[in-house]
């Protein structure tokens, strides 16, 4: 029953209800992104994993025909909050040069009967006008949760307009890429995970000590700066996520201006404002892992999330 009540709970949470106008018919826009992989800091079996899945088979589909491997089907991105999924989801749109939408629940859910589906519906049908496209959902568990948990029918039915979509019954979705993302993989409905739809499902970590240094220097960047060592920073903030990191230099970015406002001049971000603003954050990934372990280690049928507990193992979290 407590499974049920935190479901429910993590639904209302993320689920806020809007009225959609329908005289705005602009959902969602579309762009190309200029990001690619080479934009991307680390990740590198990430990154490889991607190629080798989803990007290559779109780009040499005769050589992966012969091994019975077709282009097609979509990504699923999941790991703890900040760490760079959207970011990567706009960096493959960019690796196949892609028009790129980035749908938000506030475009699709609406407080009238059938209108969320229609919603849907529409932006689907925008990707095809619009492709190569690649569309990508963010919170995916809050759109396409577990049918069984869901206590109300207009739920159920968006999931449902969700598989439809994805099979492209109404309509062909040759060159539509859906890449999706979540914190929480384990709340999806089971039937997303078929064939066709979202059959790669890629873990993305948080950031390696070589990358939490490049992540915190492109955060600094244009700031003013004392002589800082950030090496020994990116050494003491392991398993940070990008976002931890950049609230390490928002809060080194507010302790500088607190002596500038004392001294009346420019007071550049110093070693031990970074130290300081390290020492009093914890890592928010940490929570996720301890999630993610329980339901790795008595709820993973399939193993989906077996290389989770790999990581932890590697990085001394088990």
């Amino acid at each position: 029953m407590s499974d049920r009540n935190d479901l429910d709970q993590h639904r209302r949470n993320k689920l806020k209800v809007i009225r959609f106008d329908k005289d705005d018919n602009k959902l969602v826009e579309t762009d190309k992104p200029k990001e690619t992989f080479a934009d991307v800091g680390g990740l590198e079996e990430v990154k490889k994993k991607i190629r080798l899945n989803f990007i290559l088979p779109l780009q040499q589909p005769e050589v992966f025909a012969a091994y019975g491997r077709e282009a097609g089907g979509s990504l699923l991105l999941y790991g703890p909050p900040g760490c760079g999924k959207t970011f990567l989801a706009r960096a493959v749109a960019g690796e196949i040069n892609a028009n790129f939408m980035h749908i938000e629940l506030q475009a699709i859910l609406s407080m009238y009967v059938g209108e969320s589906e229609h919603n849907l519906h529409d932006i689907f049908e925008k990707a095809r006008e619009n492709k190569p496209c690649v569309i990508f959902i963010d919170e995916l568990d809050a759109l396409g949760g577990n049918r069984n948990q869901m206590r109300q029918h207009h739920e159920r039915m968006l999931v449902n307009q969700l598989l439809l979509e994805l099979d492209g019954l109404q309509s062909f979705n040759d060159q539509v890429f859906v890449i999706a993302a979540t914190n929480t993989p384990w709340y999806l409905d089971s039937a997303l995970r078929r064939p066709g739809r979202f059959n790669h499902l890629i873990f993305v970590p948080p950031p390696e000590e070589a990358e939490r240094e490049t992540i915190l220097g492109l955060k600094l960047a244009g700031k003013p700066m004392g002589k800082l060592e950030l090496e020994r920073i990116a050494k003491d903030t392991r398993m940070f996520s990008g976002a931890d990191l950049e609230q390490i230099v928002r809060d080194s970015v507010e302790s500088a201006l607190e002596r500038m406002l004392k001294s009346g001049n420019i007071e550049p971000i110093t070693q031990d404002d970074l130290k300081k603003a390290a020492k009093n954050r914890k890592a928010t990934t940490l929570d996720w892992f301890a999630t993610a372990k329980n339901y790795a280690t008595f709820s993973d049928v399939n193993q989906d999330y077996q290389n989770v507990l790999e990581y932890m193992k590697a990085h001394g979290l088990r």
